[in-house]
């Protein structure tokens, strides 16, 4: 057990059983509970504590009803829920580059106890990794109307828990090994657009200078539709609309009201976008803490000090068909419908048609979806950073295999497993089709080296993005083409200038 002082007090861990050299310590404090006085506000500095924090466990996550494989549950009244973990190789005066780990998850699931984020592999490589939770779902991200005499409550609740992760990296890091100037900040999904919102954000500014973005997703609300979202789910919880209805509501009660307000739109086919894969909480953007939302304020100059890793995988909503999250679309006149829900021209079907003849009608929306979703706009992210004078690197998931009798696609949060280097965990398993491979352990040592040098000094291995058609560097169990251009997929999204935000 090896001992570290905090400003708030002494913490305590021991070695990894992945990586040898390799402490980790879990369930550290880095803001106060935000529940009680702090419900609904910016987060708060924990309290110090004496004598030395055993820190063998995670801590509790944010309030939400997913249960995943191999990761804590959330239970009624666990509050001390803005917690992160470490894993170091190095002592104080070392001096190692930071890798801040933001989860994925919607915005309303998930949590750095997961599995697949165990950061000792990529400790092993000379970094100190933290991961850490944040607020989901109304808890983070849900608007609360201003009450007369009293502080407004900000929109963005989860991005600012992020900042103050942030912030306690920033001045707590060095005791751990770590150097507060060499701060990657990385995420997948949501907390890939988290990692985009912090580059365009005021309050984050100097507190990291690289940023990795897996699957960022195109989903940001505007304060009308946060609004609206309140209203709904106020409705379904049986308080008003206001804050100190929503605040007589508890954690529970505003979850389960959430979830019934996303079925509902799951369940009418009618409901427009959010029929599709109702994720009804986002970054709010267009109020103080977030002026812009991300491709906006990119193509302002936002964030072009920061270097920037991008990467989606080839068949991202391959994965939300699979657990059945998502719509099924499988008649033209379904896709029809669809597509003018998303203003999605004509001709990009007809060019998805071309491009892949014989898709069924479900295969040409889960690509389309997918690309609206994650792809094109994780590209257009990275194309209007390089514009503005960024430095940017890109690269794609392409990975298949056969698994349990069918193939396993490159889908959502596929990558991720390899790039933590965490594929022999069998909870994961199910994400890359089961154990792997040799060719597989390749790919991750690849991908985890990647990760590692590029927050160690900004060069993954392949050459910065110099126009709109690449390198790219591919991930695959081949190595024959590690670096080549986009895929045709890009073409249609170009030529009708989709998408710039989702409806």
């Amino acid at each position: 057990m090896r001992v570290f002082t905090t400003r708030s007090g002494a913490v305590a861990g021991g070695a990894s059983v992945h990586a040898p050299g390799v402490v980790v310590l879990r369930g550290i404090p880095y803001a106060a509970p935000p529940f009680g006085a702090d419900r609904f506000c910016a987060p708060r500095p924990a309290a110090a504590w004496d004598g030395t924090r055993d820190c063998a466990a995670f801590g509790p996550v944010a309030p939400q009803s997913a249960r995943l494989p191999g990761a804590p549950a959330w239970s009624p009244g666990d509050e001390d829920v803005l917690s992160l973990n470490i894993w170091t190789p190095g002592h104080e005066g070392d001096a190692l580059p930071v890798l801040v780990w933001i989860h994925g998850g919607a915005y309303v699931f998930g949590s750095s106890a997961q599995p697949d984020f165990d950061g000792a592999v990529l400790a092993g490589h000379g970094l100190v990794v933290v991961t850490f939770n944040y607020r989901l779902g109304f808890e983070g991200f849900g608007h609360v109307p201003p009450t007369a005499g009293t502080d407004p409550c900000p929109d963005n609740r989860g991005l600012l828990d992020q900042i103050a992760a942030l912030e306690w990296v920033r001045d707590n890091i060095a005791a751990f090994g770590g150097a507060p100037g060499r701060v990657t900040v990385a995420g997948q999904s949501s907390g890939a657009t988290s990692v985009a919102c912090l580059m365009a954000m005021d309050g984050a500014r100097g507190l990291f200078r690289r940023a990795i973005a897996h699957s960022a997703v195109n989903a940001c609300a505007s304060p009308g539709s946060a609004s609206r979202t309140t209203a709904e789910v106020a409705a379904e919880a049986g308080v008003r609309a206001t804050y100190d209805g929503l605040v007589s509501a508890s954690p529970k009660v505003l979850v389960e009201a959430s979830d019934r307000v996303a079925d509902g739109y799951r369940r009418d086919p009618g409901s427009g976008a959010r029929h599709y894969d109702p994720a009804i909480y986002g970054p709010v953007a267009g109020g103080a803490d977030l002026p812009l939302d991300p491709l906006t304020a990119f193509a302002a100059g936002a964030g072009r000090e920061v270097e920037l890793l991008v990467c989606h995988t080839a068949e991202e909503y391959r994965l939300l068909d699979e657990v059945g999250s998502c719509a099924r679309v499988t008649e033209e006149d379904q896709l029809a419908v669809f597509a003018a829900d998303f203003t999605i021209p004509e001709a990009v079907l007809d060019a998805y048609r071309a491009l892949d003849p014989k898709a069924s009608v479900h295969d040409l929306y889960l690509a389309v979806y997918g690309d609206l979703l994650f792809g094109e706009y994780s590209c257009r992210l990275a194309e209007a950073h390089t514009r503005r004078g960024g430095r940017t690197r890109l690269s794609r998931f392409v990975r298949q295999r056969d698994g349990r009798g069918k193939p396993v696609r490159a889908w959502h949060c596929a990558d991720i497993p390899f790039a933590f280097g965490t594929v022999d965990d069998e909870n994961v398993h199910f994400l890359i089709g089961g154990p792997p491979g040799a060719a597989d352990h390749a790919l991750a040592s690849r991908m985890t080296r990647a990760w590692a040098e590029f927050a160690a000094t900004g060069d993954p291995g392949w050459p910065p993005l110099i126009a709109a058609d690449g390198p790219v560097r591919i991930w695959d169990t081949s190595t024959e083409t590690p670096v080549g251009q986009w895929d045709a997929f890009r073409a249609p999204w170009r030529a009708s200038g989709l998408p710039l935000l989702m409806p």
